[in-house]
């Protein structure tokens, strides 16, 4: 095999992983409700998305966030400042992992190192997506263009999405209350954080 075509291999395989970590993203909160409803005959909707580590699907949940840290450590961009990017991302993301909130305070001390560890995750993502991923090429494609949008895009959303649900426990949230609201807030999060990563994995207008 020529060198060329080893490159190539390479290449494509992380193109492969960066869909592979957009497709957890996009999935994962529709999978804990799916497999909660269905093999453990739970109810299928949590008030978040950290509330499914007490229900049988925690191994689930835990194993998504930890393939997506591996990955975030082992990134390489364009810059020294974006690998360190990747790599706090990584940090934050086992964070989330191993300091779960508690299913009966989660405004102890344990759930407000999750909360944080979860709004730094996401502005790193939203980071990512607004300035990683949109970098200046002197003369980028017209499809280059249509995909800075699409970044910018997920990463506006990211923001508002982690806005509102500040928000919603600032202002709204009470105590015991059987809301989904701040579920579907991560959700949108979550959904924009897999398109931002599929798109640059080449799975939306990639360059000929």
């Amino acid at each position: 095999m020529e060198p060329k075509d080893k490159y190539s291999d390479q290449t494509y395989s992380y193109l492969a992983l960066r869909k592979a970590v957009g497709w957890i993203g996009i999935l994962l909160p529709f999978i804990l409700m799916t497999g909660t409803f269905l093999i453990f005959n739970g109810d299928g909707i949590q008030k978040t998305i950290s509330q499914y580590y007490y229900t049988g699907m925690r191994d689930v949940l835990v194993g998504a966030l930890c393939a997506i840290a591996l990955f975030m450590f082992f990134y390489r961009g364009y810059s020294k400042w974006d690998n360190r990017a990747g790599n706090l991302a990584g940090i934050f993301a086992l964070g989330i992992a191993w300091f779960p909130t508690s299913s009966i305070d989660p405004q102890n001390l344990t759930g407000k190192i999750h909360f944080l560890c979860a709004t730094i995750f996401f502005l790193i993502l939203a980071n990512f997506s607004i300035v990683i991923f949109t970098k200046k090429d002197p003369d980028p494609t017209d499809q280059k263009r249509k995909r800075n949008m699409i970044y910018v895009a997920c990463g506006v959303v990211m923001i508002v999405s982690l806005a509102a649900i500040m928000i919603y426990f600032t202002f709204f949230h009470i105590p015991n209350s059987e809301s989904h609201f701040v579920f579907w807030a991560e959700t949108i999060a979550l959904i924009a954080f897999g398109v931002s990563w599929l798109t640059k994995g080449g799975s939306l207008y990639p360059d000929k």
